[in-house]
């Protein structure tokens, strides 16, 4: 039986993401449509689409590997920055720009789990900056990141780290962590359109829902995809985008969560294009 053949390399990558994402973003942003959400909400996230994926080629043309630690440590910086503002509810997420408020760990999380895919196998300085994250996403709370960030950190960990011991220190410090943030009250209420949306889906119909969720799992499964044939390292950063978008889809269905990418909210739009475009910067690095 012929298998199905997708395109490979740097390209490939942004072509399959860009071309199943903007089928899960379009469907999202038809479903708000139909729902009365005012039409800024769903154009912004198709905006959000076109700049992250100009934002992504950028990346994928110019980044080079000393870029990867800059990627990594964001993370917790602008985590931190989250606390410099007004909270809602007492909850931090939030940072503004001008009208824009952004999801910090939604827009910063994909790329630092491309660039802890690299690690110096010598120094541990790489995993203070996901505990820094880890902690700060339990003090949010931010249950949902802090399960995705230590799900592919403790991926990472099983496959890079040695010797044993500090690997499962690292494994199991990551899982409670993970635990606790799910303790951590959670004030805040869901927004059909946001964290509901499969709901609203399927209110219209449960061909429509399945439709939705199909293009979610795909646009999770690409960067596995598309990295199947390259590298070790490489294999492993498309693993661990995977997993991270993956856990995005999934937790949703667990609490008030946003759903990425159909739901309404720039931030996981962006975040998934900056994750993808890092990736697709070290596939050509690779490549060259």
């Amino acid at each position: 039986m012929m298998g199905i053949r997708t395109p490979g390399g740097a390209a490939g990558l942004l072509l399959l993401f860009g071309v199943v994402s903007l089928a899960a973003v379009a469907t999202g942003a038809a479903v708000a449509a139909v729902h009365g959400v005012p039409a800024g909400s769903w154009l912004r996230n198709l905006a959000a689409w076109a700049a992250g994926g100009a934002a992504a080629t950028a990346i994928a043309i110019s980044a080079r590997p000393g870029f990867l630690p800059v990627a990594l440590w964001a993370l917790p910086v602008g985590l931190l920055a989250t606390f410099l503002g007004p909270t809602l509810d007492g909850v931090h997420r939030w940072v503004a720009l001008g009208p824009l408020h952004l999801n910090v760990a939604m827009l910063l999380l994909p790329p630092a789990l491309v660039a802890l895919a690299f690690p110096d196998r010598e120094r541990l300085t790489p995993w203070l900056a996901v505990f820094a994250a880890l902690i700060l996403l339990v003090a949010q709370p931010d249950a949902s990141q802090a399960t995705t960030l230590a799900a592919a950190a403790a991926l990472i960990a099983a496959q890079t780290v040695r010797p044993m011991m500090i690997r499962i220190g690292l494994v199991a410090g990551a899982v409670v962590l993970a635990l606790a943030s799910w303790l951590r009250p959670d004030p805040l209420k869901p927004v059909a359109e946001v964290e509901g949306i499969l709901g609203l889906a399927y209110s219209l119909s449960p061909a429509v829902a399945a439709l939705a969720l199909l293009l979610l799992v795909a646009a999770a499964a690409t960067p596995v995809i598309t990295t199947r044939h390259g590298a070790p390292s490489v294999n492993r950063a498309g693993a661990a985008l995977a997993v991270g978008l993956l856990l995005w889809s999934a937790i949703p269905f667990l609490g008030a969560f946003p759903v990425p990418l159909a739901g309404m909210g720039m931030s996981p739009i962006l975040g998934a294009w900056l994750g993808v475009g890092l990736l697709a910067a070290i596939m050509r690095v690779r490549a060259e």
